[in-house]
């Protein structure tokens, strides 16, 4: 090898080594100004658990989509999000709600999507098995809830009022319960294909008192992933008891604020 192409090498591996990766670069850069939101619920939920996020969110001008993740599988739900992708005219945040965080790692590459928000989400590596990720974690209340009935999920009352939407108003609470959709067991098992935080920019909103998916893990997501990352004295539904955080979070990840 020439003494120019070792320079050349290490020249190239003192950069890579100063930006500290793809992940890191993303998140110097100022994030692409968009207007499309695409939204998507998580298990043992549906789209209007994200209505008062909406509502912040086309107050500021923004065009936004609440995909209906039908919560049977994974490419399931990734096909279902791709189509509302395809309907949005330019630059688009993707946000995703605790297990669809998993959707926007894989459907997150689409060249549409200028920035990636997770709220209080899984963000799995590619082919990652989660499941074995999250067991070296506290296993949190809200799991001792799952009643499975033919292969599908569904958290009981008391689980779901008192873990899984800690924070939010008793009654308000209670009408999201009767809105759960039923969630395939399999679904929490599949795996990534694809982890879209490694190049895009990405923003992530830690909940401080969720029964759900143990704060620490969601900790540790944001901070493998370099994610711009707020933490909210919330439960795991933050994006229904502090609805002005998360859009706010998802308006900075839009280009709208600072």
């Amino acid at each position: 090898m020439t003494t120019l192409k070792i320079l050349a090498i290490s020249a190239v591996c003192a950069l890579t080594a100063t930006l500290g990766g793809l992940p890191a670069q993303a998140q110097t850069t100022a994030p692409v100004k968009a207007r499309n939101v695409v939204l998507v619920h998580g298990a043992w939920a549906d789209g209007s658990s994200w209505s008062e996020v909406i509502a912040r969110l086309q107050a500021a001008g923004l065009h936004v989509t609440s995909v209906q993740n039908p919560l049977t599988s994974l490419n399931d739900a990734v096909a279902e999000t791709r189509r509302a992708l395809a309907l949005q005219d330019g630059p688009t945040v993707l946000a995703g709600h605790s297990w669809s965080g998993t959707i926007v790692s894989e459907a997150g590459g689409d060249p549409k999507i200028s920035a990636l928000v997770y709220v209080a989400a899984r963000a799995p590596d590619a082919g990652e098995d989660f499941v074995a990720l999250s067991g070296k974690f506290p296993t949190m209340p809200a799991r001792a809830g799952v009643e499975t009935h033919d292969g599908f999920t569904k958290l009981s009352e008391d689980a779901f009022l008192k873990y899984f939407a800690n924070g939010v108003p008793h009654k308000q609470a209670e009408v999201l319960y009767a809105e759960q959709q039923p969630t395939a067991a399999a679904l929490f098992g599949d795996r990534t294909t694809a982890a879209a935080w490694h190049t895009k920019p990405s923003f992530y909103a830690v909940s401080k008192d969720d029964q759900t998916i143990a704060p620490d893990l969601e900790r540790f997501l944001a901070k493998r992933m370099n994610a711009r990352t707020i933490e909210l004295n919330a439960g795991h539904l933050s994006l229904v008891s502090r609805s002005k955080e998360i859009a706010d979070l998802i308006l900075e990840a839009a280009g709208q604020r600072t």
